[in-house]
Formats: structure tokens, sequence, C-alpha cells
């Protein structure tokens, strides 16, 4: 029962919000889509300020995953994640998706390929990858359009959160699959 109301909210969720949204802003009095154009010229601008930082992060990952860190990191964290019920497949994954959304696909594409999209780690991969973020890429992004150098109590609060988010998706897979 509950993976049917799941199933039947994923449908619907996402053409609900492309209708509603525009429908609410007209309804409000808002020129949506003069709005939405003017939102997509600043998004472009912003764009042309953040490539410096880009360039930056993707160096480094390409770095770090290139060196074998990525792999020796794994290795050193498998016995905790053994203890939450996640397969150590999805190792690097957890330790891509805050890096790199392009990395973290690429390993989803991977996990699935090797072990099927309805097994247990390809569904834990798939609520992995909606369940976290792209985190120094979200916060190279927002603090370099604003100029921000001091990111603070930002990454460590962001990445407890993806701590939660992955510790959510394993819970809930096991759960509900």
């Amino acid at each position: 029962m509950f993976k049917a109301i799941i199933d039947a909210i994923s449908v619907l969720a996402i053409p609900l919000i492309l209708v509603l949204i525009p429908l609410h802003g007209h309804r409000k009095g808002v020129k949506v889509y003069e709005t939405f154009t003017e939102g997509a010229k600043e998004g472009f601008d912003v764009a042309l300020r953040i490539i410096p930082y880009l360039v930056a992060i993707f160096l480094a990952i390409a770095a770090f995953r290139s060196s074998g860190a990525m792999d020796i990191l794994a290795w050193i964290v498998s016995p905790v994640t053994n203890l939450i019920g996640m397969p150590g497949d999805l190792l690097p994954l957890a330790f891509m998706r805050p890096l790199s959304g392009s990395g973290a696909l690429g390993i989803v594409g991977e996990l699935i390929a090797t072990h099927g999209p309805d097994s247990l780690i390809g569904r834990m991969a798939s609520v992995m990858m909606g369940s976290t973020e792209t985190t120094f890429y979200v916060l190279a992004v927002y603090f370099g359009s604003i100029s921000v150098a001091k990111t603070r109590h930002a990454v460590p609060s962001a990445l407890l959160a993806d701590l939660a988010g992955l510790i959510a998706a394993v819970t809930i897979t096991h759960m509900v699959f």
C-alpha cells in the first residue's frame, strides 16, 4: 500500500509542480513568462561569474578519484557503513555525491548496470541521489556568485545534512524495498 502511494505521488509530482507554480504566479498578478526569462538571464550571468570555481572543483575531483584516494577512503570507512546496512558497493557514491553530481551519476549508472535497477543496491543508489546534494558544487556556485570566500559553518552543516540524507536513504530503502 505504501509503495503504491509513493508511486502515485512520484508520477504526479513534477507535472503538478510545472502547472501549479505558473498558475499561482499568474493568479497573484505576476508576469510569469517575463519573470522566467529575467531569471534565466540572471542565471546566465551567475554562470559566467562562477566558471573559475567550477573548474577548480572539477580538477580537484578528478585528481582525488584518479589518485586512488577514493578507493582507499572507501576501504577505511567500510566497517562503519556495514553497521548501518549500507552495501560496500555504495561507498564510492556516498563519497562522490558531495563532490560531483555528474561523477555520482556515473557511479549510479555503473551500479545499476552491474546490479540492476530493481536490486537493493540499484534502489538505494537512486534514493541516495535524491536524498543528498552536491555540497561542494552548490557552495562554490552560491558563495562564488556573491563572492564569499569564507564558508565558515556552511561546509560542516552541509556535510552533516548529506550524512543525514545518506542514513535516511539506507534506512528508508530497507523499509520500503
